[in-house]
């Protein structure tokens, strides 16, 4: 029996992506272990977003191939479409497969054993990439259990349309391509069925979901969420990221029609600035997102907002981040992911005048993390003194003291004193103070 061991980089589509493809070689007779571990098969689900995961892709690879010369090393997803011709020069990956391809994993180490018997005495690289710009095609991975055994996440969309000007996803993922509601919601039953209470919908461009289907089959993300929240044994729905324009008036009182779907919304914002906005060919303005937080709020009782913001933009000025500072403590987010620009040859950012020097990315990415922690804290001090459902997830221990750690619909951590409650069950509780500063107890 050969053994297989995978890393994950990136985003929450690609840990979909390792988990079905570790079910695949399961499935095939692999014995799976752990990524520090001896194995035959090492494979790296890769991320390019940022110059950093590159690099770090290219790290994993590396380690993999140290940990056994003789091993089998496969380098998969974006950074094998952003790098191709890089990687069939490094002589760390001995197979390369694209985005869309990862379905075929078993059938192609199966292929690479037989050619090969293992190493070559002349390093060639097996290579399995698609020009993914032209495909149309959903690829049909699927999952029917995950590590975490109350939260389950189900890929429903892939590729985007957007072209943002500093973004290489849609050329490492390609155009919009949706998975049929009938497969999700096939899939969401087996996870129900196996004792997942919530499921959280991702994407790579989960606003889009649908828009790909023919006009005799249109289903948008709303109907998708309908059909879901009818499965037994499902009690929540949680969104991944969404664009601005999917937030509606129709959209927004549909949602809160829906008990399941969790009061949690990451709007992906970018910058609080206009003309900033503009050159990174976002599609709407500061006004407009203000509106949709504002809806929002009126359709549901303090929701989770949380966002993306990318600090140090070519072009940004001293003015243009104050803009977007003030804009932020405008909004009063739960939750900011701030981002460092970073450059990515082949978009039209890269090619931008006025690149700002990294200390001055640095001192406004630092000036940010210590504004999103100030407003992190008032918002989860909110639930202090007030009740609220909770599903425990796992084990936690402080001192001495055994906790039982769960979060709420809108994804703020809390710490119970187990009293004959097991992990994977909802309870209520009413929180009483902080017992760190990101955990209500």
């Amino acid at each position: 029996m050969r053994k297989a061991a995978l890393h994950n980089l990136g985003c929450k589509v690609n840990a979909y992506e390792s988990e079905a493809m570790r079910q695949l070689l399961k499935e095939a007779g692999y014995e799976i272990v752990a990524f520090r571990e001896w194995a035959d098969v090492y494979i790296v689900n890769t991320c390019s977003v940022t110059n950093i995961a590159d690099r770090k892709s290219r790290q994993m690879l590396h380690r993999a191939k140290k940990q056994n010369p003789e091993s089998v090393v496969v380098a998969a997803g974006c950074y094998v479409q952003s790098a191709a011709e890089e990687l069939k020069k490094d002589l760390a990956v001995d197979i390369m497969i694209g985005n869309n391809k990862k379905k075929d994993l078993v059938l192609i180490l199966e292929e690479y054993f037989r050619l090969h018997g293992g190493r070559e005495p002349e390093k060639t690289v097996s290579e399995h990439v698609i020009e993914i710009g032209s495909t149309k095609e959903y690829e049909g991975l699927h999952i029917e259990n995950t590590a975490d055994h109350t939260r389950a996440f189900i890929k429903v969309q892939d590729g985007c349309n957007q072209f943002c000007s500093y973004c290489i996803i849609p050329y490492t993922r390609g155009r919009v391509r949706s998975r049929s509601p009938q497969e999700v919601e096939r899939e969401a039953a087996v996870l129900a069925s196996r004792g997942y209470q919530e499921i959280v919908l991702t994407g790579i461009h989960l606003s889009s979901y649908g828009t790909d289907f023919e006009e005799t089959s249109k289903e948008d993300l709303l109907e998708l969420i309908r059909r879901l929240h009818r499965i037994d044994g499902i009690v929540r729905i949680r969104l991944g990221s969404l664009e601005p324009g999917i937030i509606t008036e129709e959209f927004v009182s549909a949602l809160a029609g829906f008990p399941k779907v969790c009061p949690h919304f990451h709007l992906s914002l970018q910058s609080g600035c206009d003309e900033t906005l503009k050159r990174m060919n976002r599609h709407y303005t500061t006004k407009e997102y203000a509106d949709r937080c504002a809806l929002l709020r009126e359709k549901f009782s303090n929701p989770a907002i949380t966002t993306d913001v990318i600090v140090g933009f070519p072009g940004e000025s001293e003015e243009e981040f104050a803009r977007t500072k003030a804009f932020l403590q405008e909004i009063r987010f739960y939750e900011m992911h701030i981002f460092k620009y970073s450059v990515r040859s082949g978009t039209r950012a890269a090619g931008m005048p006025d690149q700002v020097p990294e200390t001055v990315k640095t001192q406004r990415s630092e000036e940010l993390l210590s504004l999103e922690r100030r407003m992190s804290l008032e918002y989860r001090q909110n639930f202090l003194r007030l009740p609220c459902q909770v599903l425990l997830e796992e084990g936690f221990r402080m001192g001495e003291t055994s906790y039982l750690i769960g979060h709420t619909r809108e994804y703020v951590k809390v710490a119970v004193l187990p009293e004959g409650q097991k992990t994977n069950t909802l309870v209520e509780v009413i929180p009483k103070k902080m017992l760190m500063e990101d955990i209500l107890l």
